[in-house]
C-alpha cells in the first residue's frame, strides 16, 4: 500500500521520474516554520471542533515543537518519500508521537496549507525587507545632508543640462524608494488573510471555527470564499510586481553611479568593499555590486513574468501549476535582502568629488537662465527662449562659450541685454534661483530632507 498522503486508491507504484517531476521538498523547505506556526494553530482548532482531546492536542503541539527544534538545530532528516514540506514534517510527527499524527489533517487540505504557509512567510519577509528599505532611505538622508552644498550637473538625455545640488539628485532616490514602502505596506492587508479552513476548495466539513484560527496565527481577516482562498496567488503576484519596481529603482541608482565612477566623469568613487578588480588587468577598479544591482532587476522582473505565465491559464480552484509560485517568491526575496543592505553601504561609503561635479558645469548649462533673465526685463519666454538660442549660435560661430560673448555682440541680438547680464554666470545664484519647494536651492533640499527626516522617525 502506498504511504503517500494521496496513496489509498493507488496500487501501482509512480515512476521515479515523476516523483522528482513531482517533489517541491528541495525549495519549499523553507517553509517549515510557517507550516509548523499552522499546524499547531490547527490542532488548536481542531481541539476546539471537538475532534481532538487535550491530551491529542498536547501531544501533537509538543512534536511539532520538538521538529521546530530540529530545524533550528539542523538535524532535520528529509528522507526520499517527502513530497513536500507538509509530507515532511506530517511524516516525521507520525514517527514521533505515533498513529495520533493522523488526526491533524482531518479537515485540512495541502491546498489550504500552503496557501497559508506563504501568506504567513511572506509577511515574515515583508517586515525584513520594509526595514531594508528603510536602511537605504536613511542612508541617501545622511549623505545627502552632509553633501548639501555640493553642486553638480544635472542630466537630461544624458547630455549636461542644468546644475543642480547633488543632494538634490540623491534625494530623487529617496521618494523613489519611500513609494516603494508606501506600496509593500499597502500590499500587507492583501497578504494578511487566513485561507485555512478552505480545505482543498469547497470549505471544510469540520466545525473549525475559522476566525479563531486566524486570530491564532495573528491573521487579520479570513478568505471568504473557499475556491478563490485555495487559487488565489494575487498576493504573490502584487509582491513580484512590487519588487520589479523596486529592482527597477536600485537599477537606476546603480546604473547613474556606475557612470559617474568612470574616469570620463569621475564624481565619484565607489569603496573597494564594493569593487572588484580585473584577472589579467592589474589597474582595474571594477563596481560590480553595481552592476549586479542593475542585472537583479532584469532577474525580478523575470520572476514576476514567470509566474503570470503560470497563472493566465490556469481554470479555477487549485492546480498543480501553483507549486511554480514558490521559486521566484523565494528568490525575488534572497535577492532583495541582500540588494537592500548592499545599496545602503554603497551610498554610506561613497566617496565624491565636488571639484569634479563642479569642473564639469559649462556656460551653457545656465542658458535657461538667461533667458529667465530676459523675462525679467519683460520679455516673453517664448520670445526670450528664441533670443537665447540666437546667442547660442552666435557663440558657436565666434568659437567662443555663451558667458564670454561681448555685451555688444548680445546687444545686437537683443536690446534687453544689459551690463547686469554677467550676473546670470553665476552658479551659485543659479541653483539658488530654485526655491520653490521640490527645487534645488538650499533651502528647499533642506526642508526635503527635514520631511524625509520625519517621514523615516529620525529627528525623534
Amino acid at each position: 500500500m502506498s504511504k503517500k498522503l494521496w496513496g489509498g486508491r493507488f496500487t501501482g507504484d509512480t515512476d521515479p521520474l515523476m516523483e522528482a517531476f513531482n517533489a517541491s521538498i528541495d525549495f519549499d523547505i523553507t517553509l517549515w516554520e510557517a507550516d509548523i506556526r499552522g499546524s499547531i494553530a490547527y490542532a488548536r482548532a481542531l481541539h476546539r471542533a471537538g475532534i481532538l482531546t487535550k491530551e491529542e492536542q498536547d501531544d501533537i503541539i509538543v512534536g511539532l515543537e520538538r521538529i521546530w527544534g530540529e530545524f533550528e538545530e539542523g538535524t532535520f532528516q528529509v528522507q526520499p518519500t517527502d513530497e513536500d514540506i507538509h509530507t515532511a514534517i506530517e511524516r516525521r510527527l507520525h514517527e514521533l508521537i505515533g498513529p495520533v499524527a493522523g488526526k491533524l489533517h482531518t479537515g485540512r487540505s495541502r491546498n489550504d496549507q500552503v496557501a497559508t504557509d506563504v501568506r504567513l512567510y511572506l509577511l515574515d519577509r515583508m517586515e525584513v525587507l520594509s526595514t531594508r528599505l528603510n536602511w537605504v532611505q536613511e542612508a541617501i538622508v545622511h549623505a545627502a545632508e552632509s553633501a548639501i552644498d555640493v553642486i553638480m550637473p544635472g542630466y537630461t538625455h544624458l547630455q549636461r543640462a542644468q546644475p543642480v545640488r547633488f543632494s538634490h539628485w540623491l534625494m530623487s532616490y529617496f521618494w523613489q524608494f519611500q513609494r516603494d514602502w508606501e506600496r509593500l505596506n499597502d500590499l500587507w492587508r492583501r497578504v494578511d488573510i487566513s485561507p485555512l479552513g478552505a480545505a482543498a476548495f469547497a470549505g471544510t466539513a469540520i466545525p473549525i471555527d475559522r476566525k479563531a484560527l486566524a486570530e491564532d496565527l495573528g491573521f487579520s481577516e479570513v478568505a471568504q470564499n473557499s475556491v478563490d482562498a485555495v487559487s488565489d496567488r494575487d498576493f504573490i503576484l502584487e509582491f513580484l510586481a512590487w519588487a520589479a519596481i523596486l529592482g527597477t529603482h536600485l537599477s537606476r541608482l546603480a546604473e547613474d553611479l556606475i557612470l559617474w565612477s568612470t574616469s570620463e566623469f569621475g564624481f565619484v568613487t565607489i569603496s573597494e568593499a564594493y569593487s572588484t578588480g580585473s584577472s589579467i588587468m592589474p589597474q582595474k577598479r571594477n563596481p560590480d555590486a553595481l552592476e549586479l544591482l542593475r542585472g537583479k532587476a532584469g532577474r525580478l522582473t523575470g520572476n514576476l513574468v514567470r509566474l503570470l505565465v503560470t497563472m493566465k491559464g490556469l481554470p479555477s480552484t487549485y492546480n498543480k501549476d501553483l507549486q511554480e509560485d514558490k521559486e521566484p517568491l523565494f528568490d525575488t526575496i534572497a535577492t532583495l535582502e541582500l540588494a537592500l543592505p548592499i545599496t545602503a553601504n554603497i551610498i554610506r561609503t561613497l566617496h565624491i568629488h565636488p571639484e569634479r561635479m563642479r569642473a564639469a558645469i559649462t556656460p551653457e548649462m545656465l542658458a535657461t537662465d538667461l533667458a529667465y533673465y530676459l523675462v525679467d526685463k519683460g520679455v516673453p519666454f517664448r520670445e526670450a527662449h528664441r533670443i537665447v538660442g540666437l546667442v547660442v549660435r552666435r557663440a558657436e560661430e565666434l568659437g567662443t562659450t555663451i558667458d564670454a560673448l561681448p555685451l555688444l555682440e548680445l546687444q545686437a541680438i537683443s536690446g534687453h541685454f544689459e551690463s547686469d547680464v554677467t550676473q546670470v554666470w553665476d552658479v551659485e545664484r543659479a541653483v539658488e534661483r530654485r526655491r520653490a519647494i521640490g527645487g534645488t536651492a538650499r533651502d528647499a533640499v533642506l526642508a526635503q530632507i527635514a520631511t524625509a527626516k520625519r517621514i523615516l522617525h529620525l529627528d525623534e
